[in-house]
């Protein structure tokens, strides 16, 4: 049995999970500071909802073409070009903040919308490439090992990114957690440079962009396993997110303010955290396919109790608890992904991950927007978690392939 700290032992692996680390963090911080300024300008829970969509669209757009260049084209190459697209998003939030581009949101939020759609560009072609370069660092028998120190650190950016750029809003101001976030970004982009390049593997024996990317999709499409459980994930995170929503659920229900949403936004990165360093040293080794679908299921009720709840802290236990039932499910699914794709065709799977699970966030976060100003904010996070539920019940019917699955070597 390999250590639990075998992977980090590797030094590639250890700068590209601290530039990954970095860069959550900066996200995490940028999306608590957008969505509390977007809601301050508009009032509007169908304001918060675009922001998503200005995101996922454009991520969506490109994503089977950036799946396709990450299997023909230098990994850190791309990597390195969208991170500094990036940090030019950053920056240019920051630059709105300042007496001279404040007047480019004086009739509105369309200019931030205009950087969030090209950050949703950069993210859809940055999400294939890290997918597919990470596997590159490690050893095949090191891929859980791997992702479960890449979901740790991803949970603790997670965790430390809300309440830094609440806490920061709240008591310096917007252009501070914009530096900060900014700052970050421009870390994150050093220690990428600083990974080793690695060669790619040799190419899949298709001709043309079209025929590559139809093989990739013919791979995801045919193996029972990926497909159920990337379908499983996509309806879960499309009806049962409520993150979207915290503005609203911080100011009126909670009434805990920007520093609350904070820790409102940190929460499920505590549950993830917490699991995720827990399946690091206790790796999920037999019923890997029930414990996916029981992690999603608990997912599910967690937003539904989180609903109906009025007191902070019980909404915080209950999205610690929703965290750690997600984690469980990106480190299942993400095994199975690393472990049945061939090296040569993982940027092209990762690309097909991305619509259906990347950027469903996104979308989710757009469906979760409209779903609030139809049937109001309760009734639809409710509407969601018993949809959730819903889904786990049908995939576990519909796909018992994945209900039996013990483990993959």
């Amino acid at each position: 049995m390999s250590s639990p700290y075998a992977a980090l032992k590797i030094k590639d692996f250890r700068l590209f999970i601290s530039a990954r680390f970095c860069v959550t963090l900066a996200i995490q911080v940028q999306a608590v500071v957008v969505g509390w300024q977007v809601y301050e300008i508009t009032k509007d829970p169908l304001s918060l909802g675009l922001i998503g969509l200005a995101e996922a669209i454009p991520s969506i757009g490109v994503s089977l073409y950036a799946g396709h260049l990450a299997d023909i084209v230098a990994r850190k190459k791309i990597i390195l070009i969208t991170l500094a697209t990036l940090v030019f998003c950053s920056a240019a939030l920051l630059f709105f903040t300042l007496d001279m581009g404040s007047f480019i949101l004086s009739h509105g939020v369309s200019a931030i919308y205009a950087v969030i759609f090209i950050s949703g560009i950069a993210r859809g072609f940055i999400t294939p490439a890290l997918f597919s370069f990470m596997p590159q660092l490690v050893p095949r028998e090191l891929y859980q090992n791997a992702i479960s120190w890449n979901s740790t650190l991803w949970e603790m950016a997670s965790i430390g990114g809300p309440p830094i750029g609440g806490l920061v809003y709240g008591f310096f101001g917007i252009t501070a957690a914009y530096t900060i976030d900014a700052g970050l970004m421009v870390v994150g982009l050093i220690l990428a440079i600083l990974v080793g390049n690695r060669a790619l593997p040799p190419t899949t024996e298709e001709q043309g962009i079209f025929e590559k990317i139809k093989a990739g999709l013919k791979f995801v499409f045919e193996n029972k396993l990926v497909l159920s459980a990337i379908t499983l994930d996509l309806f879960a995170v499309l009806f049962g997110g409520a993150v979207a929503l915290l503005p609203i659920f911080a100011d009126e229900i909670l009434h805990v303010g920007k520093i609350g949403l904070g820790f409102l936004r940190s929460a499920p990165g505590i549950g993830a955290l917490l699991m995720a360093l827990y399946i690091t040293h206790h790796p999920i080794r037999q019923r890997m396919g029930n414990i996916l679908l029981y992690a999603v299921g608990g997912f599910g009720l967690s937003m539904i109790l989180f609903a109906i709840s009025t007191h902070f802290w019980i909404s915080m236990v209950l999205l610690i608890f929703s965290g750690a039932c997600d984690c469980i499910s990106v480190i299942v699914r993400g095994t199975l992904l690393q472990t049945l794709t061939p090296e040569n065709m993982k940027g092209r799977v990762a690309a097909v991950n991305n619509i259906f699970i990347g950027s469903s966030n996104e979308i989710g976060a757009f469906e979760s927007g409209v779903a609030a100003r139809l049937m109001r904010v309760i009734p639809s996070v409710i509407f969601g978690g018993v949809m959730t539920i819903i889904v786990v019940v049908v995939t576990s019917w519909k796909a018992p392939t994945l209900r039996k699955l013990e483990s993959v070597n």
